[in-house]
């Protein structure tokens, strides 16, 4: 039996630099996505701005402050704004990290926030502590979140889960959706390879651990959990580490493991996350077409 991609699943991440362009082009495109946090304050020209194009457009909100993975616990008037933007934007998906960002120092200081997405360890107890922040995200927000895989240049000494075993089974406990991002695989399977690795090797081994990845979530998880899929550019370091800087067009190792992961979850919607050195819309729209056709290829 054929499968048919969506005519329109492939999305741009759409950045105040290019959102007069958008407005005036109305590029067909399967959805926009912004950052929840930049459109937080009620009133005001950004947050018109984006119930504009949600008059003609799909749009995803993408939060990178909940702090989901915190045993400190949720910030609650950050879940209140998120919970009002939802509101009045009614997006088609609401989604954030699996990481932490909230510390309690103790001693009656005030909460610490860092302005990172911090891995989180891959343990039963991290994993209680997080199906309990979605649960409380869910309640709040009325609908289901879908939570993102990191790119993480270290790991936790105590980790006794695999992190796709960890995702599929916070899904399951938690009735939450994920958000794969396979730049984010791709770029943290290029960090676990010995210095001195030749590039082309690299890349291939890079692309069988995270091809995987994907199986063993796929394997793991409760059906129709991959509710998104998000793909990006990379940098290269002087020192050898790879950087999910979002800032350049798809590497040549990512497409591959995307179309794998096409391969195991279907026609997904696929964001093309572009945050620094914003190239020109036309750049981002011909990074969507190219996504959209490899779906399309793979799923005839």
């Amino acid at each position: 039996m054929t499968r048919s991609a969506s005519p329109s699943a492939a999305g741009i991440g759409l950045r105040a630099p290019h959102l007069a362009e958008v407005r005036a082009r109305q590029p067909e495109l399967g959805f926009l996505e912004v950052h929840s946090e930049n459109f937080f304050a009620e009133g005001g020209a950004a947050r018109a701005a984006l119930l504009g194009l949600r008059a003609d457009h799909a749009v995803s909100l993408h939060g990178v402050g909940l702090s989901l993975g915190s045993a400190t616990g949720l910030d609650a008037e950050h879940l209140a704004r998120l919970a009002a933007l939802v509101a009045a934007v009614e997006p088609v998906r609401v989604s954030d990290h699996a990481s932490f960002a909230r510390v309690d120092p103790g001693r009656g200081r005030p909460v610490w926030h860092g302005a990172d997405l911090l891995p989180v360890a891959f343990t039963p107890g991290s994993l209680a502590v997080m199906v309990a922040n979605v649960q409380r995200v869910q309640e709040r927000l009325g609908r289901p979140l879908l939570v993102e895989n990191l790119s993480a240049s270290l790991a936790w000494a105590d980790d006794t889960m695999a992190e796709a075993d960890f995702l599929a089974e916070l899904a399951r406990r938690s009735g939450c959706g994920l958000l794969l991002d396979v730049n984010n695989l791709v770029v943290n399977a290029l960090n676990a390879q010995p210095a001195g690795t030749p590039a082309a090797a690299a890349d291939a081994e890079a692309g069988r651990r995270a091809c995987a990845w994907i199986d063993r979530l796929a394997a793991a998880a409760p059906a129709g959990a991959v509710g998104e899929i998000h793909l990006a550019g990379y940098t290269v370091a002087d020192d050898g580490l790879v950087v999910d800087d979002h800032g350049s067009r798809v590497h040549a190792p990512v497409w591959p493991v995307y179309r794998h992961a096409v391969r195991r979850f279907g026609a997904v919607p696929t964001l093309i996350e572009w945050d620094t050195d914003l190239p020109a819309l036309d750049v981002l729209l011909d990074e969507a077409a190219r996504a959209q056709a490899a779906m399309s290829e793979v799923l005839a």
